[in-house]
């Protein structure tokens, strides 16, 4: 039941249980570049179905995430990481 919860939390829906590259980078809010760089390398699971189509599961971006927010965490608390500006935010 935890898993359905969290996939939803993810995806918006309790059916989905893979996403595009195109519905990673929303989620992310970054680029389809990056997504694809991240893939590529392997820093991301995902499944090649057919020619050029890829597909990731909502459990291993969860993954993704869970791991980036822990080699993150130390680095950001002990002020070794700066926080970029972000420019959505609309300030200077």
């Amino acid at each position: 039941m935890a898993a359905a919860r969290q996939e939803r939390e993810v995806t918006g829906t309790e059916k989905r249980r893979f996403l595009t590259i195109e519905q990673v980078a929303e989620e992310l809010n970054v680029g389809l570049p990056l997504v694809r760089s991240l893939v590529k390398c392997g820093e991301l699971r995902g499944i090649q179905i057919g020619r050029g189509l890829w597909r990731i599961s909502v459990g291993d971006l969860k993954d993704y995430a869970e791991r980036t927010y822990a080699e993150t965490a130390g680095p950001v608390t002990r002020g070794e990481l700066a926080l970029e500006h972000d420019d959505s935010a609309g300030g200077d």
